[in-house]
């Protein structure tokens, strides 16, 4: 079969990855990709937000599948535009992906159905947004309500910190037109989780767990990034919170879907803050995380466009999942000055240094015009090790980041560094 996979990122290299290893696969291309990925898919040049273009390359080359990545895509109706021309999509329709689309939306889902989560309360107005406020303690997070490249959310240690950003956000448009309504949230304290789940309309089953690393730099440091690091198994995920998160959290979702009409077949990631042997949702995302996928597809040993057909033929069933019991590590190797102004360009070398076991998977990279590998993007690779522990897998990782190089190159040191 043919497939399309929609994306070029880390993530996207780790989907054509593993479906690569499909012996169901006769071609991989991927729309707009990046260099890594060029060696195991026909680069196709349309940008991801052209849905025109996409489906109409999708109809004149026959694909079988369209896989999509980024969560833009899916909010903006990809895969119901491709179902109206008879092509089957990896991913919830726009109904479905509002869920990530608006985070008002999905705060209303989790009250609506008794899905434990923060405090919130939601603003579109500047003043109303401050006095607001007061009902909060000092710690407070705040979010632009749409999609803003899981940059839009601003953890606050105080009111003054707080009053900056929804000012930065309402009136400074920090997030363009993400940030015309914010939801302003109670901070959590507690252990992040990260939960993967494929789901076919009818079950949500999760994957492996894993914990992503948020902050720009080491001790949680810095800015929030899109993720500069992850290892999954995550240990805190214990056989009483997986209980406790099936009972409230997975079972009371898919309850909404029914009760909503949402016809949800796809992944639904679910980011959770663990207290003790309970969890709240901190937010739902409606396609593979980045970096979560580069560890987790790493240890799944099933074949994954069996999983993706299931999940779109609504018949799939948890024995359908088989999981190595290897543990991975994923550092991410940033442009320096990211998340905020970084330089392009810049020629990465040493990537055929690496050991065989490492995976390396790209981000943002491309091509220079004398074929030299050049940095294209703020997080630029993942550098992904298997072991029989975590700690064998973050050394493998740690020990070959030494021998890849470029200019600036920035990323955290304490990846999967836990007790």
């Amino acid at each position: 079969m043919k497939i399309l996979v929609v994306g070029s990122g880390a993530r996207e290299h780790a989907i054509c990855w593993k479906l690569n290893q499909s012996n169901k696969v006769s071609k991989i291309y991927c729309a707009p990709g990046n260099a890594g990925i060029s060696e195991i898919a026909e680069i196709v040049n349309i940008k991801v937000n052209n849905l025109g273009e996409l489906t109409r390359f999708s109809v004149d080359n026959k694909i079988d599948l369209v896989v999509i990545g980024p969560e833009g895509p899916l909010v903006d109706g990809l895969v119901d535009i491709l179902e109206e021309k008879g092509i089957r999509a990896f991913g919830p329709n726009k109904k479905g992906a509002r869920l990530e689309g608006s985070k008002s939306y999905s705060k209303n889902f989790m009250q609506k159905y008794d899905i434990p989560t923060a405090k919130y309360e939601v603003y579109s107005d500047l003043n109303e947004a401050l006095e607001g406020l007061k009902n909060f303690e000092e710690q407070v997070v705040v979010k632009a309500d749409g999609l803003a490249a899981g940059k839009g959310v601003l953890i606050c240690q105080n009111k003054d910190e707080a009053t900056s950003a929804i000012k930065s956000i309402l009136t400074d448009k920090q997030f363009g037109e993400a940030g015309s309504t914010i939801v302003i949230e109670e901070y959590l304290n507690g252990m992040e989780t990260s939960l993967l789940c494929f789901v076919d309309g009818k079950n949500i089953i999760p994957m492996e767990s894993a914990r992503d690393y948020k902050k720009a730099y080491d001790e949680d440091k810095g800015l929030n990034t899109g993720g500069m690091g992850c290892f999954s198994p995550n240990p805190i995920y214990t056989e009483n919170l997986n209980n406790y998160i099936k009972e409230n959290i997975l079972d009371k979702t898919l309850e909404g879907f029914y009760t909503e009409g949402i016809d949800f077949k796809g992944v639904l990631f679910i980011g959770l803050m663990i207290q003790g042997e309970k969890a709240k949702v901190l937010e739902y995302n409606t396609r593979f995380g980045d970096p979560e996928t580069e560890v987790v597809l790493p240890r799944l040993k099933s074949d994954l466009v069996d999983i993706m057909e299931k999940c779109i033929d609504g018949n799939l069933s948890d024995s359908d999942l088989k999981w190595s019991k290897e543990k991975s590590a994923t550092v991410i190797l940033a442009s320096g000055g990211y998340p905020e102004n970084y330089e392009k360009g810049k020629e990465i070398i040493g990537l055929n240094l690496v050991d065989d076991d490492i995976i390396l998977f790209h981000g943002g990279t491309k091509f220079s015009n004398d074929d030299k590998i050049i940095t294209d993007g703020g997080r630029v690779l993942a550098v992904t090790a298997l072991g029989k522990t975590l700690i064998e897998a973050r050394q493998k990782v740690y020990e070959n980041i030494n021998k890849i190089n470029y200019e600036k190159m920035q990323y955290r040191k304490d990846i999967a560094k836990i007790i």
